[in-house]
């Protein structure tokens, strides 16, 4: 199938991020399709100009690239499994988060029915679709990503990552950790707030611009780890295990759960204990990839 200068998509999955994704492609002019296991979801996009399709087969028939944004990767499987005489000479894009073994054997069932099968992972919020301050993750059929590249982009932002089909999911995970070790830290941060008496969205001004030099040091600490070099950096261990110290203690002292910096206060404590204090902070990353062997 050729796909034309304004391709028509069909989106399988109508929650409040399938909704984002299909609002989006009608407001940019493409012919859409919509289907989702509960029909009424589609009321609002049909009376905005979509079609809704009574089954997966009819929107996949009607489509040159298929969207799916569904609860997980097992939702997505069965659904186009309903429709895989559909899939052949199609595109699949699949922006349902799951894990990355889960994304290669998806994208070796699509190519095995013929069709072309991208990966993505959505970093942002329905509100944030159609606007640059998210971006999308792609990996698989790279050619298939370029090809529909217009499309996609009236999501977010677009990061191809590669022909493996689980290096989006990869990134995801690692980008979702990242995410909520920081709220996590900013949930007990606030707890401790209120027990000071300090609202919340008053402390949030704080923690932002905090967060914002944190952002900044992650490249200093991720050239440390690519070099494996932790000599002489300017966060030591034994500095953030005093500092973890310092935060447990006043925690317990304030009713506050320390919970949420227990597993880091763990891991200085046994790099202090191996003589590493004065290494960087960075040198951590070499026991947690040790536990994971270990």
């Amino acid at each position: 199938m050729t796909t034309h200068h304004s391709p028509t998509v069909a989106l399988l999955g109508l929650g409040s991020m399938g909704a984002a994704l299909a609002q989006a492609t009608l407001s940019a002019g493409h012919p859409t399709v919509v289907w989702n296991r509960t029909a009424r979801r589609a009321e609002a996009l049909t009376a905005a100009g979509a079609t809704a399709a009574a089954t997966p087969e009819a929107a996949l028939e009607s489509a040159d690239v298929v969207i799916a944004c569904l609860l997980d990767p097992a939702s997505v499987r069965e659904t186009l499994e309903v429709a895989s005489g559909a899939v052949a000479g199609r595109t699949i894009v699949n922006l349902t988060s799951g894990t990355p073994e889960e994304g290669r054997a998806l994208a070796a069932w699509v190519r095995a029915q013929g069709g072309r099968y991208v990966d993505g992972a959505i970093m942002a919020v329905p509100e944030q679709i159609g606007t640059t301050t998210g971006f999308i993750l792609l990996s698989g059929d790279v050619e298939a990503a370029e090809q529909h590249r217009s499309l996609l982009e009236q999501f977010a932002p677009l990061h191809v990552l590669g022909e493996d089909a689980g290096a989006a999911e990869e990134h995801n995970l690692a980008l979702l950790g990242t995410g909520y070790g920081a709220l996590t830290g900013f949930l007990h941060a606030t707890a401790l707030m209120r027990a000071a008496g300090v609202p919340a969205t008053q402390f949030a001004v704080l923690a932002q611009t905090w967060l914002g030099g944190i952002a900044e040091f992650m490249t200093d600490l991720a050239g440390e780890i690519d070099r494996r070099d932790y000599a002489g950096g300017a966060s030591s261990v034994t500095i953030n295990r005093l500092a973890i110290d310092h935060i447990t203690h006043h925690s317990v002292a304030q009713g506050v759960d320390p919970a949420p910096h227990a597993s880091l206060k763990e891991l200085l404590d046994a790099h202090e204990a191996k003589g590493l204090g004065a290494e960087s902070f960075a040198g951590l990353v070499e026991s947690l990839s040790t536990n994971r062997h270990g």
